[in-house]
């Protein structure tokens, strides 16, 4: 292996996986780097948990090669790579005591009951559960089954630990607590996790690495902040956050910064990091999030580079945020989320608008635009 290599913990080539015609992973290339939680994101059906079962040895790829700490692992069955799992619905022995569901792993590993007794208590103390080893999963909640699954997956010392869609079962408020729980001992262990979700918060709060999957394709790969400001093609900026999508054209570029005329005439200010040419066709993409509105009296004497007027024609009231659909003057809509400060404006309030270059992200388009 490659010195530039040497600290990556899965590698996958070329991986192919085809169900009869269906050809589910298309070419798939993915460096895993050790010590890193590395989520694959997409809607359903887009590859991401074939993927992984490939990766953990449940399906076996149709054509490229799979590496785990260097190894080529292709024919190596699942019990001798090493892995922990899981799964959406935890997979407990329901007829089995806590303790024994924690142990299962450990008991085919030749490990002594001493040690298999000291593990899980190790294992149970780490997921916040250390009295319940006497308990069958039936008499534990929803939340605390899913913290036994992962003493499980861990009490092993695996060199991946591979999550599929596991929070998906909890609801919102203990979703997010486990969301921190996961990601807290993922941190402290160190240990290599790939983490499949179609959830874009979870993707954005726990990974080191996001790859985005569609039709079986990656899409777009890098850490959370790179995919979310800086992404490469219309699903990606579509399937992570609310987004405004505007076709138009390049028409200068002006101290740094590229002065962009949509097909209405408006014109936008970005400072995308790609390099453009006067004249390519393009799409102006911007988050929801990331316009200012205020009402029409109250805007401040500074812009932060675009600025309009407009009235809110429809909004969603959500508490903590309001989501705005908004008329600009010259016959632009744009969708704003914007959190509450002290009231939410109103259907028909006229208001600015503000939104800085940098969020003005540029993709290429493939409509037509008279340039001038």
């Amino acid at each position: 292996m490659e010195s530039s290599q040497k600290n990556m913990v899965v590698q996958l080539r070329g991986i192919v996986k085809n169900f009869g015609k269906l050809e589910a992973v298309k070419k798939i290339d993915l460096d895993v780097e050790q010590g890193s939680l590395v989520t694959l994101l997409g809607p359903s059906g887009c590859g991401k948990t074939t993927i992984l079962r490939m990766i953990a040895g449940l399906e076996h790829p149709t054509a490229g090669d799979i590496y785990i700490k260097g190894r080529l692992v292709n024919d190596i069955p699942i019990h001798r790579r090493n892995l922990g799992m899981i799964f959406q619905n935890y997979a407990l022995f329901p007829h089995k005591s806590i303790f024994d569901n924690v142990a299962f792993g450990l008991k085919y590993r030749n490990v002594s009951k001493t040690d298999i007794k000291e593990k899980v208590r190790k294992a149970l103390e780490m997921v916040r559960l250390p009295d319940v080893g006497d308990r069958y999963p039936s008499q534990l909640s929803g939340g605390q089954q899913q913290r036994i699954a992962l003493a499980r997956a861990i009490v092993i010392e695996p060199d991946v630990l591979l999550m599929d869609e596991p929070l998906s079962a909890l609801d919102e408020n203990l979703r997010e607590d486990m969301r921190r729980e996961i990601d807290n001992l993922q941190q402290m262990l160190g240990v290599t996790t790939i983490f499949v979700t179609h959830d874009q918060r979870e993707a954005l709060s726990m990974s080191d690495k996001i790859v985005v999957l569609n039709d079986g394709v990656l899409q777009q790969e890098g850490p959370p902040e790179d995919v979310y400001n800086i992404p490469t093609n219309r699903f990606v900026a579509d399937f992570l956050g609310s987004s405004n999508f505007y076709p138009g054209r390049v028409m200068a570029k002006e101290n740094g910064l590229y002065r962009i005329r949509l097909e209405t005439g408006h014109e936008f200010l970005s400072n995308h990091p790609f390099n453009w040419n006067q004249g390519d066709k393009i799409e102006l993409v911007i988050r929801a999030q990331k316009f200012y509105v205020y009402a029409e009296n109250n805007a401040p004497d500074e812009t932060l580079g675009n600025s309009f007027k407009g009235v809110i024609k429809d909004r969603s009231y959500m508490g903590g945020e309001v989501s705005y659909f908004i008329d600009l003057e010259g016959g632009l809509s744009i969708h704003v989320i914007s959190i509450v400060n002290i009231r939410a404006l109103k259907i028909g309030d006229r208001v600015a608008v503000d939104v800085s270059p940098r969020h003005c992200g540029l993709l290429p388009g493939q409509h037509s635009i008279a340039a001038s």
